[in-house]
This record gives C-alpha cells, structure tokens and sequence, in this order.
C-alpha cells in the first residue's frame, strides 16, 4: 500500500464516506477545506483528492464504516505509517486487533499482529498499545526481538 493507492482509493469512498456522515457535498466540501467543485470532480472520478485531502478524510472520519472496510481498524495509523514507511514509538490504546487483525506472533509481552486490508505490521503490548509500525514484516519481525530483550519481555 501506497500514498496513490490510498489516495485512489479513498476518492473512489469519498462519496460514500459523505453520504454515511449525512453530509451534503457543501458541508463536506467546507470541512475538507476544498471546493464544493473540486469535491464533485473527486466524487465524479475525474480526478483523485490530494494526499493532504485524503489525510484529513482520515483524520476527520476516522471512525466511518467505509473507511474502516477499506483501510483496516485504525485509518490514521494506515496513513501515519505509509507517510513515514514506520512508526516507532509507543503510541498510545489501541482496541487490541480482535476484527481486522491476525496474530503473527508473541513473545513475552508483545505480539506482532497483520492488518487484514492493508496488510500493513504492528507490535502490541499486552495492554494493546501500539509500539510499532511497518509495511516491513522483516522490519517488524526485527523491532519484535529488540522491543523483547530490551524490556526483558515485560513493561
């Protein structure tokens, strides 16, 4: 997964991510910062919304339906991670992965899990904080044994 595809695919949802929030396509152009124009030649197909543009559609609806279906549990983190190609760092709760996520592996008290739309990695305490991010299972699979042996398995 990449910035286009992202930005493909949420101009392709942009539509049903309005409709689904009861907005008008005025409303919906004002909270965006665009155009009502603009937002209906992205809703028409005729062109892709900007990658600011589909940052703020995460951001802003982060808890749509459709977003959600196509980006996984947490748009804002597919969005962080694909900017940054990772995240590192201990991020904050996260709802633990029971929909859109698969068990990769565990090792003392973190588990790597993979997201099941847009595959992308993540590591998880046991009290379902995210640690780690990544598009990089070798990457991810690596953090996993340091994040172990740096806290002996345990926080």
């Amino acid at each position: 997964m990449d910035k286009d595809y992202i930005m493909e695919l949420i101009s392709l949802k942009l539509r049903l991510i309005r409709t689904e929030s009861g907005y008008t396509q005025e409303k919906m152009a004002n909270v965006l910062g665009i155009s009502k124009k603009t937002l209906v030649q992205i809703e028409k197909g005729r062109t892709t919304a900007g990658w600011t543009h589909v940052v703020a559609v995460c951001a802003l609806f982060r808890n749509s339906e459709v977003l959600q279906s196509v980006l996984g549990d947490e748009p804002l983190e597919v969005v962080e991670t694909v900017a940054h190609r990772s995240i590192d760092r201990p991020k904050g709760k996260t709802l633990g992965g029971r929909v859109w996520w698969r068990e990769i592996d565990c090792k003392g008290d973190f588990r790597l899990q993979q997201n099941l739309i847009s595959h992308h990695y993540r590591i998880l305490d046991s009290y379902d904080d995210l640690w780690y991010s990544t598009f990089e299972k070798e990457e991810a699979m690596a953090r996993l044994d340091e994040l172990v042996s740096e806290n002996g398995g345990v926080q």
